[in-house]
């Protein structure tokens, strides 16, 4: 498929939502440790892909590093609702075939991926995986570790481990797997969300039929 065939990415929020939860996270009423509007949508869309749901109190808490100061009821549910958009939008996207718009450049640059916005928002990919590392192994750990092996290797998180420093070495795998982060995470959804379809049992033909006459 040429570049002109591939379907164009589609935006999981507007430039609007995006900018009010980026300055909500970036504020100080936000813990230090909280992931930034990068990481979060990552972690997000690591989320919509998972194989079962995880309940909102447990990734919310998880994304903010506990209860951060709303103003209001009023902002705490705009904010959530808008984190809880883009999980949902990105379900829909990846459902429909669809490639979702990551919030930066798909090229590295000549930069270590953890140096970067992809290092970042791979990172909180991850994150949300730790979340419920479980179920991602539990059905086939060989095929989820070669799933998700892009994406470990561009968080940077497993940088001190043997067998990713060779990997993290070779520039222009990096920059392939960039390029491809899109489609890699419908390949990641297709896996866990779309079951396998069931070959339909043949019908027999009734006795006598089918048999060619003598």
């Amino acid at each position: 498929m040429s570049d002109t065939d591939k379907p164009q990415p589609l935006p999981l929020l507007d430039d609007e939502a995006l900018d009010r939860l980026d300055d909500f996270l970036e504020s100080d009423r936000v813990d230090a440790d909280a992931l930034d509007l990068i990481g979060a949508h990552g972690f997000l869309v690591a989320l919509a892909v998972a194989p079962r749901d995880v309940p909102a109190a447990t990734w919310v808490a998880e994304l903010f590093h506990g209860e951060p100061s709303f103003a209001d009821e009023a902002e705490r549910e705009a904010m959530l609702g808008r984190l809880e958009a883009l999980r949902r939008n990105a379900i829909e996207v990846l459902e429909g075939g669809g490639l979702p718009e990551l919030p930066f450049d798909l090229e590295l640059g000549g930069l270590a991926p953890e140096e970067t916005p992809i290092g970042d928002w791979c990172a909180g990919f991850m994150e949300g995986v730790f979340l419920d590392e479980t179920a991602w192994f539990a059905e086939d750990e060989e095929a989820a570790a070669t799933l998700l092996l892009p994406f470990m290797l561009l968080s940077g998180l497993f940088a001190e481990e043997p067998d990713m420093a060779e990997l993290a070495n070779d520039g222009e795998r990096l920059e392939t797997l960039v390029a491809q982060l899109p489609e890699l995470v419908l390949d990641l959804y297709l896996h866990y969300r779309v079951p396998p379809e069931t070959p339909k049992p043949r019908r027999k033909a009734p006795a006598g039929r089918g048999k060619r006459k003598k």
